[in-house]
């Protein structure tokens, strides 16, 4: 405790230091100031500022012109409006049973050839790998797999996204009021699913909007494609003025399920879930007050260029000719070497003056002394951030993310949660987080929140947005109905699901 103190009382000193010192050098500049006369100030034109006019006048239009400048040409802030995540019918959720029967149907309907639809090795290493995500039994398959026999069709995939887009959207458009002919600039993002029209053309389609939109569909760009999204529309704000941006993330599971045997294939099945968000983001200065955020920063790191980074996650066919995305060994060092390499670069643009001095000192210790300073130092990015959305990519990751960043279990609360009542939603993940941080009642006024995403390629982009007031969760938010039962116990949860399906299958 005392070691907490005094650090605070360090971090509090340092980013207060300039403060500190204009304080009594002010308070000294006014007791002078308010001893002078009007004969002093006859004096001090006299003596100084007649016979300085050329140097003053040039100085002062400089200043003048110097702020002029940089209010017509510094970036317009970006505002996020407001968004809305996707919540699935009921008649859609999958308790982890009915999830390994869906494994087991798609499976039987499909079969490799060089394996069997009861293949019991097979089931015990998918009811390992659920038992270990993380996920609840609330979570939400697509309709099309839930049918027996499921349907892994083109059409069923197609009608899966275009529920969630949709549903998403419509509550949108109801919660701000805006009229979808407003939208001036379009951006979808679907990694795996990317049918022709594309989704932003159906999205044009089925809301009408104008023909002079500015539509964007991104593929294949992985789970951190939402903040690249969100990235893409900011630098398209800055461009053109006194417009809406609308952001739409999604991902699909109905084309997508693999029903090999490869086991690096496999566990995407055990993760992914049917989820997605749209964001509304303006650049009006009338947006201001009835605005939930404003964009601070956007940071993306691509480490695609290392051969390691760009195979870790591959979508490829196995020996069957059965398509899958596989995940090799190295995903969990590439990450880490991307994350760091991303925190490097946002750290500089948020950490406080204190922390950046730790780091510095320590950074030149280890240079000088390398045998007796083993590791840099860790900055506290709870100084800067008061909440963090950690990409909801299963439990390692946020259990790695949660340790490197220093953080505590109430820190990465909201990723947990939604991995457990929704699943990895890939994309959208970061907005039910930040649904949930609302609908808990936890974001004030000036708080800033980090969306934080991991990708294939491999990339790690990042997000920091900050409060405009307290925000209040959102109508028809995907917790409305449950977030007073979180958080869970986690490990009691799983128990219990083994133990269901276990039973379902003896």
């Amino acid at each position: 405790m005392t070691s907490v103190n005094v650090k605070l009382l360090y971090h509090y000193v340092i980013t207060n230091f300039f403060n500190l010192c204009f304080f009594p050098l002010t308070a000294i500049v006014a007791g002078k100031a308010y001893r002078l006369t009007i004969d002093d100030l006859h004096n001090l034109y006299y003596s100084y500022l007649q016979h300085n006019l050329i140097t003053i006048a040039p100085l002062f239009a400089f200043t003048v012109f110097g702020s002029v400048f940089y209010i017509v040409t510094r970036p317009k802030p970006v505002y996020l409006v407001e968004y809305s995540c996707y919540l699935p019918p009921t008649h859609c959720r999958s308790s982890i049973s009915k999830v390994m029967d869906i494994f087991y149907e798609v499976r039987k309907a499909d079969p490799p050839r060089n394996g069997t639809c009861d293949d019991s090795s097979w089931l015990e290493f998918l009811r390992k790998i659920q038992e270990r995500s993380g996920l609840g039994d609330e979570t939400h398959g697509p309709e099309g797999l839930l049918q027996v026999p499921p349907r892994k069709t083109f059409a069923a995939a197609r009608e899966e996204t275009e529920k969630v887009i949709i549903g998403a959207l419509e509550n949108l458009f109801k919660n701000t009021k805006v009229n979808p002919k407003d939208i001036g600039i379009l951006v979808v993002n679907s990694s795996m699913f990317n049918p022709t029209p594309s989704l932003s053309a159906m999205v044009v389609n089925t809301f009408k909007l104008r023909s002079n939109v500015r539509s964007f569909n991104l593929g294949g760009m992985g789970c951190s494609a939402g903040v690249i999204a969100i990235d893409l529309a900011k630098d398209l704000l800055h461009v053109h003025k006194n417009t809406y941006a609308l952001v739409v993330s999604t991902e699909n599971i109905t084309y997508n399920i693999y029903a090999g045997d490869n086991r690096s294939m496999m566990v995407s099945n055990c993760l992914f879930r049917v989820g997605g968000a749209a964001i509304l983001l303006s650049n009006k200065p009338r947006d201001r007050r009835r605005s939930k955020y404003e964009l601070v920063h956007t940071v993306r790191t691509h480490t695609g260029a290392d051969d390691k980074s760009f195979r870790c996650v591959q979508q490829g066919d196995d020996e069957s000719g059965k398509t899958g995305v596989s995940l090799s060994k190295d995903i969990t060092d590439v990450a880490g070497r991307t994350v760091k390499k991303n925190i490097a670069t946002l750290g500089p643009l948020i950490l406080p003056l204190s922390e950046k001095l730790l780091f510095f000192v320590t950074f030149m210790a280890k240079k000088l002394f390398k045998d007796k300073v083993k590791h840099y130092y860790v900055p506290d990015f709870k100084l800067a951030i008061d909440h963090f959305c950690i990409h909801a990519g299963g439990r390692a990751v946020i259990d790695v993310l949660e340790k490197n960043l220093g953080l505590a279990p109430i820190d990465v609360e909201a990723s947990r949660s939604t991995l457990h009542r929704f699943g990895n939603t890939s994309s959208s993940s970061i907005w039910y987080e930040l649904a949930y941080i609302e609908a808990k009642g936890r974001m004030k006024k000036g708080n800033k929140v980090w969306q934080i995403a991991l990708g294939s390629g491999f990339k790690c982009n990042s997000a920091v947005w900050m409060a405009l007031s307290n925000v209040k969760a959102s109508t028809n938010s995907p917790w409305e109905h449950c977030i007073d039962r979180y958080p869970v116990n986690i490990d009691s949860d799983s128990a219990k699901s083994e133990t269901r399906v276990q039973n379902g299958r003896s």
